[in-house]
């Protein structure tokens, strides 16, 4: 691996082949990503202060359907090795790891694969937790220090469960990232911070109220099951209550809340800043921690967006009448690919589509 590649990648004028070549090789040993991060950090001090010889054109966001391949390598690169701050600013959307990645609150990384299964421990070298290919495992310890939060994030077309220190179960949908302690505090809250969607077992602890933050509400419980989904895209934070009792709360008005009974949805409007309810069969928000997509008279756009998530591709919806109409259904995600889900909803609703590489357009069938 040449020192021409990394640049070329920093300068954001690699072709996709050298960002997937890059990505190997920098997993490929130690002393290799002790490389990358040493030239990456040579890079930008240089960009940041005017003098770098070569040119580094200004990185703009573009349609996501030019970038999305490009950047299936860069994420990791860019937004994880701990400089990400420095210099670059992608879409989010298309910024998105193929793996599971742990950035840990010392800045080492973790990758969930067959081949990198470990155990993690802190920085006196006590086993604080296990790793396995879809979940890990921490162990019931406290912290009478300063708190740690790593910050887990799942790519689209992947689910994760995490279980914390304190016993809480914690499901992950695709598109997700969740900060949270390594170990929680003796005193204070247990606070969690939540970009996607999420359903939590929460353990009872009267003492230590457990917090879910979440754009700009707060969900506060001290033991029950619930649903949490906050993707930016939705510009809405809703939570769905299965068991127990949960409050939501606006975080620069706690006056405006509410307290949510089982078998009640809130939901939080960026724009308003009102909080509404509304009751609700709980299965269907419970479904895709089985393996499962539920809808309920649930808009076509609504399940595009699940789609999208789920399977890691991108919907262009050219149809207008199909955008019109709501569904309702089950499916197993382990038994349907894409296409059988677009062949079902096509029985109610006829409609075409093609697909290329990652991207699927939807079009009105035509008659002559």
């Amino acid at each position: 691996m040449t020192s021409e590649i990394i640049y070329k990648y920093l300068s954001n004028e690699a072709s996709e082949q050298e960002v997937q070549q890059l990505f190997e090789w920098i997993e490929a040993s130690e002393e290799n990503k002790k490389q990358f991060i040493s030239l990456k950090k040579t890079w930008a001090l240089t960009a940041l202060s005017g003098t770098i010889s070569r040119e580094v054109p200004v990185v703009a966001l573009q349609p996501k359907n030019k970038i999305r391949t490009y950047f299936k390598y860069a994420a990791i690169l860019v937004v994880l090795f701990g400089l990400g701050k420095l210099a670059f600013y992608f879409n989010e959307r298309t910024a998105v790891s193929k793996e599971v990645v742990l950035e840990l609150g010392d800045g080492r990384l973790e990758f969930f694969t067959e081949k990198n299964l470990n155990t993690l421990v802190n920085d006196k070298g006590e086993l604080v937790a296990r790793k396995f290919p879809d979940q890990i495992v921490y162990f019931g310890k406290v912290q009478d220090e300063d708190v740690l939060y790593n910050t887990l994030k799942i790519p689209y077309g992947k689910t994760f469960k995490l279980k914390l220190s304190d016993g809480t179960l914690v499901s992950l949908n695709s598109g997700t990232t969740l900060r949270y302690p390594e170990q929680f505090g003796i005193n204070g809250n247990r606070n969690v911070y939540l970009t996607g969607e999420a359903f939590f077992e929460v353990a009872k602890d009267k003492q230590h109220p457990f917090i879910v933050h979440s754009d700009q509400v707060e969900i506060e419980v001290l033991g029950t099951r619930f649903n949490v989904s906050a993707y930016p895209e939705d510009k809405t934070v809703s939570s769905v209550l299965v068991e127990g009792s949960i409050k939501m709360s606006e975080k620069e008005n706690p006056l405006n809340t509410v307290l949510l009974k089982p078998s009640q949805m809130a939901i939080w409007q960026n724009q308003s800043k009102k909080i509404t309810t509304k009751n609700v069969d709980t299965s269907f928000y419970e479904a895709w921690t089985q393996g499962e997509l539920a809808f309920n008279n649930t808009p076509f756009s609504t399940i595009t967006k699940i789609i999208e998530r789920t399977y890691d591709v991108e919907i262009i919806n050219e149809n207008a009448v199909l955008a019109k109409q709501n569904f309702t259904g089950s499916i197993k995600i382990s038994e349907s690919s894409v296409e059988n889900i677009l062949d079902l909803l096509k029985r109610d609703t006829p409609f075409n589509y093609s697909i290329e590489q990652k991207t699927i357009t939807i079009k009105p069938i035509f008659h002559n």
